[in-house]
């Protein structure tokens, strides 16, 4: 645990800034100390010198008298004592006696101060000048001192110092490391996995996870972090949850637009239409959904006396039975990949070869009007009358399509259509009356029976057939 906090890039940052600040802390007092500590020895040096010559510093003497004075105190001194030399001099710098090695303070440095000091660049040697009254004026004594034993006393006590304060440096940055560790570095590592686990329980849309920070009872700042974390996480659940429900709505809807639409118009004029949603929604007009398509067969079939049925039950009835029937014809359509084009009263429309080209589509037609023969007569009233179908068959060329701004239909135009309207309604009740150009695809795969040439409104005598059965 104590050295994952070193792993966490805010606990780095926050040892790295402790452990500089208390040094730069901890060095601005040491140098006072350092002062303090060199004035403190220093001094000791300037008091041995200052009793050893008291009695020429503070006593009137000749200039006879001071240099065999000055003299005398030289040749008493001890191997190992710490001073190494001296000077007397005039105020004019003339040399009166001198011993040992000589001091870098010359007279000119002769000032009003009873006491002057001075240390040379190694740091090895410390000179100390007193002005010394005579009765012939101010004279200058100047004795140097071994500093050696200050030098290492002062590396020594800033090596103590430099450790002390590496040690406390160490110890306060571990303590503020651990207590921020346990009051904050941790909490927040553990609120930083709990919202990776809620990014990823949200994007997974998956259980809500166990949140560790949750369990902290905290009332600091820390803890409304932690608090306002959990409330957020159960608004934005909340909010996708809700959003999911009408998204599902949506599509749900979308689905039953999406089949509604397709029960209508075929899946390719559909997608034509949604690409020119926007221009209907405008209210502008839009150019005609057209194609032409040089061979395809029509059928139409009409249920034979439903006028005069529709006087002998209810009308409740009536629609029921029509459903019935029109239901199984649109079985059969799909079944055969046929192309339902409307109902009009009890008139039913079926085209093959279209929107999709296909080459057996007089096949396909062929099959299903013998199938909707079939089909009816199973169909009865409740007073146990049947339904009797006229059917007409053509096969030409068509232009498909929708037209207009509402209520789309796919229809189809062309001479190929009436004349299919007009093999229907000139045709024979319970039989499948079909035009030449038909009759030229499918003779091949079924009975037919030729009916001969009869009028035709608007085309004059044309030759057609009957389909009988599938070969």
């Amino acid at each position: 645990m104590f050295l994952n906090l070193f792993k966490s890039r805010l606990s780095r940052y926050i040892v790295t800034w402790v452990f500089t600040s208390i040094i730069v802390i901890e060095i601005i007092i040491l140098i006072p100390s350092y002062w303090r500590r060199k004035n403190e020895l220093l001094g000791k040096i300037e008091k041995i010198s200052d009793e050893v010559f008291a009695t020429l510093i503070y006593q009137n003497h000749s200039e006879a008298d001071a240099r065999k004075l000055l003299e005398e105190i030289s040749r008493n001194l001890k191997p190992e004592s710490l001073i190494k030399g001296g000077v007397l001099l005039k105020r004019d710098g003339k040399l009166i006696s001198k011993f040992g090695e000589q001091p870098e303070i010359a007279s000119q440095n002769f000032s009003n101060l009873p006491v002057m000091r001075a240390i040379n660049k190694q740091g090895n040697r410390y000179d100390i000048a007193w002005i010394v009254p005579m009765h012939q004026g101010k004279y200058l004594l100047v004795i140097r001192h071994d500093a050696t034993a200050v030098q290492k006393e002062l590396f020594a006590f800033s090596l103590r110092i430099s450790g002390l304060i590496i040690i406390i440096s160490i110890f306060v940055t571990l303590t503020t490391m651990l207590t921020l560790g346990v009051v904050v570095i941790k909490p927040i590592l553990q609120l930083r996995d709990d919202l990776v686990a809620a990014g990823e329980a949200i994007s997974e849309n998956g259980d809500d996870p166990k949140f560790t920070t949750l369990s902290l009872r905290r009332a600091d700042e820390m803890g409304e972090v932690i608090w306002a974390f959990s409330q957020m996480f159960s608004r934005v659940r909340q909010e996708i949850t809700n959003r999911q429900k009408v998204e599902s709505c949506l599509r749900d809807e979308q689905d039953k637009s999406e089949r509604l639409l397709l029960n209508i118009l075929p899946a390719e004029i559909a997608q034509e239409l949604k690409k020119e949603q926007s221009t209907i929604a405008s209210g502008n007009e839009r150019s005609a959904i057209a194609q032409r398509f040089d061979e395809v067969t029509i059928l139409f079939a009409d249920i034979v006396s439903f006028t005069s049925l529709a006087t002998q039950i209810s009308p409740i009835e009536l629609v029921n039975s029509l459903n019935q029937i029109f239901s199984s014809f649109d079985r059969l359509a799909e079944a055969y990949g046929l192309e339902k084009i409307k109902t009009i009263g009890d008139a039913y429309m079926v085209v093959g070869g279209l929107p999709t080209p296909r080459a057996d589509h007089a096949i396909a037609v062929a099959k299903m009007a013998l199938d909707m023969q079939k089909s009816i007569s199973h169909i009865q009233t409740t007073t146990g009358q049947c339904f009797q179908l006229r059917i007409g068959i053509n096969t030409g060329a068509v232009v498909a399509g929708v037209i207009g701004l509402k209520k789309f239909s796919y229809d189809l135009w062309g001479d190929a259509v009436n004349l299919a309207s007009r093999m229907e309604s000139h045709g024979v009740v319970g039989k499948i009356q079909v035009s030449e150009a038909t009759y030229s695809l499918i003779k091949d795969a079924f009975q037919v029976e030729k009916r001969g040439v009869i009028p035709i409104k608007g085309r004059g005598e044309i030759c057609t057939y009957f389909l009988l059965a599938e070969i």
